[in-house]
């Protein structure tokens, strides 16, 4: 995790040259893309950040750096690789993953995906869960420091929702709470979903 500033700031710069994370070999952008790709679209651990809300990366990057987010990865990986990233290189990188065009994972259970769909568009009512598409929006697309969801890995978001209800990360208000009422069946449901939803680039 040597050079993190460095490194960031490079990555950050080439968000005017609109080129691939790993266009030029020769750029030491590796703290990035050894998790998260070198295009940005993740592994099943570490999330999708290609066409993500830059409003929400740079929140979470703040959480981080605060160190308000206190999953396991968070602080085994996240804690550190911020450590050292200033505001205009967080926000270098927050637009630029923006710009990249997001792929879905599509790597859920097929046969929960109407299930969570279900979920996602309309709640349930009678278990006090709201219709996640009332932040997230109707492709869930996210606004603002609310995120993208659509396309990101069924494991990623699964482990997220997780976190959420178990209180890992109570910075993001509203969701332990919301997340509170899901049950694990319906977590999973929601997940393959998500999982299948395809986006474009949050700047569209």
């Amino acid at each position: 995790m040597k050079h993190i500033h460095t490194k960031i700031a490079v990555l950050a710069i080439s968000l005017f040259a609109a080129s691939p994370l790993l266009a030029d070999n020769a750029l030491p952008v590796h703290n990035c893309t050894w998790c998260h790709g070198t295009s940005a679209q993740g592994f099943s651990v570490a999330p999708r950040l290609a066409g993500q809300r830059p409003a929400y990366v740079l929140k979470q990057l703040r959480s981080f750096r605060e160190h308000q987010r206190h999953d396991y990865l968070a602080e085994k990986y996240m804690w550190l690789a911020v450590a050292n990233v200033g505001p205009w290189e967080a926000r270098g990188l927050a637009h630029y993953l923006s710009s990249l065009p997001p792929k879905a994972a599509k790597d859920g259970n097929e046969n929960l995906v109407a299930e969570g769909r279900e979920i996602f568009e309309n709640g349930i009512p009678d278990e006090d869960i709201v219709a996640c598409q009332a932040c997230h929006g109707p492709a869930a697309q996210g606004v603002r420091q609310i995120p993208r969801l659509g396309g990101l890995s069924y494991f990623y978001l699964r482990d997220r929702l997780t976190q959420l209800k178990e209180g890992y990360d109570p910075s993001a208000v509203p969701m332990p709470r919301v997340a509170s009422y899901l049950s694990p069946q319906q977590i999973d449901a929601l997940a393959s979903f998500l999982s299948y939803v395809e986006y474009h680039t949050a700047s569209e």
